[in-house]
């Protein structure tokens, strides 16, 4: 038999419940002046920074992916869920964001020089050139999503601090080289659609100012920037669209130069302008950073694991476009100039002249239409690059500004020296092409300072845990790299040999190379990557044969 034991008196009870009151106000207390976070998990987490530490976006930014299916209820977190088609669409626009560094006006103008120096000759080179470049964007992508931090954070943490000075000093030269080529595309536009009212300087201050409308739009969300440059990039695609229906090119030669690969000593040059417009340094620093406006719950690996796989089928579709857009300018000035004693001297400041003559007014004028495509290419680059800007300047030097002052310095780094550049060459266009040339080297210069600390980064798996790329997509991505390198050595070498000359000239243009070549080879023995570990095994082996 159960007997219950009588209940304890009252005032046991109030004596009892004031004390424990008092010990829970004391525990809440001494948690409160406790500089420790309330957390107790104790499991690294990539994703965490400090409130000194720079971020691509804050947490009220982030689109919110997670929650919108009974699968995100599940215990298993590591599986990756089934595929949605609301969810693509949410994870659709960093993509294009990127794409838009393959549409700029240095782009066209290789394009366009392309066509009307080898024909369609080369048009299995632009197509596999972009298929290299959406790899190294996705690895971009990758890296971003599975640490989330960019490249440039990343890069921070990962170097020396005079390293990673140094690599911020490369990324904003590529940076404002491209600005450059950028601003006075859309000058040119503008200059085109005044009827040539505005001169290209004029041009050239507005687009200037146009850049810091960034500013308003970044205040209206993530969604609808988005928006904005899908109508930039929907307003290139009509307009390149429309002149290769009016040009009508030949299809059977178009089909032939996109599955038959043919190179001639004539067209080296352009060749080596396709691949080399390809990979944009800041590019690749921007699109790291990008895909970190989803939230992404990197606990949950099934999460990491989903978010890379939409990114891939986005920045897929998104270069699929680019390369269509490419491909409309090409080919229209293929037909148009091919053969022709104009071929060799068409760029993008004569080109609205040369289509106008060539193929006349109707009823939308050619050369309304170019200038439209190329306003909306211009206006758009150099709003990414402003983008870019604010995560390379702030990922490097960790920046922890107001967002309108931070794009305004790190904007001002690259649109003062654009302007004063711009204004200064706008006085032939002999002197821009000139200029074009300068800055085509100048950003291929930059090229491996993007490209190894990324293959380095991805491939570790102390920053990408299970994430980091495998073997075989190692070496795939170290050869891309190691090509398009190649291919831009071989245009600064092109340049040096016709450019550099006098003892002075040539014994700083040999310094300097000495030097870019040190910090190159510094960079690859850094990390344990694949060329470092081919180096060593080849120097061990060299070593082995000396001794015997």
């Amino acid at each position: 038999m159960i007997h219950d034991s009588p209940p304890p008196p009252l005032e046991e009870l109030n004596t009892e419940s004031k004390s424990e009151g008092e010990e829970e106000d004391q525990r809440l207390l001494l948690i409160s002046k406790s500089p420790l976070p309330l957390s107790t998990d104790t499991t690294p987490n990539n994703n965490c920074t400090s409130d000194d530490e720079d971020v691509a976006y804050e947490s009220q930014e982030k689109i919110i992916i997670d929650g919108l299916d009974s699968y995100s209820d599940s215990a298993d977190c590591n599986s990756t869920p089934p595929f949605s088609w609301k969810k693509l669409w949410l994870f659709t626009g960093p993509g294009f964001l990127m794409s838009i560094a393959f549409l700029d006006p240095g782009n066209l103008e290789g394009d366009l020089q392309a066509g009307a120096i080898a024909g369609y000759s080369l048009l299995w080179l632009l197509m596999w050139a972009t298929g290299m470049g959406l790899l190294i964007q996705l690895l971009s992508a990758r890296i971003g999503v599975a640490t989330g931090k960019h490249l440039a954070e990343l890069c921070r943490e990962e170097y020396p601090k005079w390293a990673g000075l140094l690599l911020w000093f490369m990324a904003e030269i590529a940076l404002i080289g491209a600005d450059i080529q950028e601003v006075i595309g859309s000058a040119i536009a503008i200059q085109i659609l005044s009827n040539g009212v505005l001169p290209i300087w004029v041009g050239v201050i507005i687009t200037a100012s146009d850049c810091f409308m960034f500013l308003l739009l970044e205040n209206y969300g993530v969604r609808n920037l988005e928006a904005v440059f899908a109508v930039l990039i929907s307003t290139m695609g009509l307009s390149f669209a429309w002149m290769f229906a009016d040009a009508q090119p030949s299809g059977k030669e178009l089909l032939i130069g996109l599955l038959v690969p043919k190179l001639s000593s004539r067209t080296i040059r352009q060749a080596v302008g396709v691949v080399g417009c390809v990979i944009m340094p800041h590019n690749v620093f921007l699109h790291s950073a990008l895909v970190q406006s989803r939230k992404i719950d990197p606990k949950k690996k099934g999460r990491v694991q989903e978010a890379i796989n939409y990114y891939t089928i986005e920045s897929s579709a998104a270069l699929l476009v680019s390369f269509m857009i490419n491909l409309f300018v090409t080919t229209v000035f293929a037909k148009g100039f091919y053969g022709t004693k104009q071929a060799d001297s068409i760029g993008l400041v004569n080109a609205g002249q040369y289509l106008e003559k060539k193929y006349g007014g109707g009823f939308m004028p050619v050369l309304y239409i170019w200038g439209i495509g190329l306003l909306a290419a211009g206006q758009s680059s150099t709003i990414t690059g402003t983008y870019a800007g604010q995560f390379i300047m702030g990922g490097f030097l960790n920046l922890r500004l107001k967002k309108w002052l931070r794009a305004l310095i790190t904007r001002s780094c690259a649109i003062v020296p654009t302007m004063i550049v711009a204004l200064v060459f706008n006085k032939s266009e002999a002197s821009l092409d000139v200029l074009n040339e300068w800055l085509n080297v100048l950003q291929s210069i930059q090229i491996p300072f993007a490209l190894i600390p990324l293959l380095t980064l991805v491939t570790k798996e102390e920053v990408m845990g299970v994430f980091k790329i495998g073997p075989t997509l190692e070496r795939i991505a170290w050869s891309v790299a190691a090509l398009v390198m190649v291919i831009n050595g071989y245009l600064l070498l092109d340049f040096f040999v016709a450019e550099v000359n006098g003892f002075l000239f040539g014994f700083l243009a040999m310094t300097c190379t000495g030097a870019y070549l040190v910090f190159i080879l510094y960079l690859i023995n850094h990390g344990d990557c694949l060329p470092s570990i081919l180096f060593s095994h080849l120097l061990n082996k060299g070593y082995a044969y000396i001794g015997k």
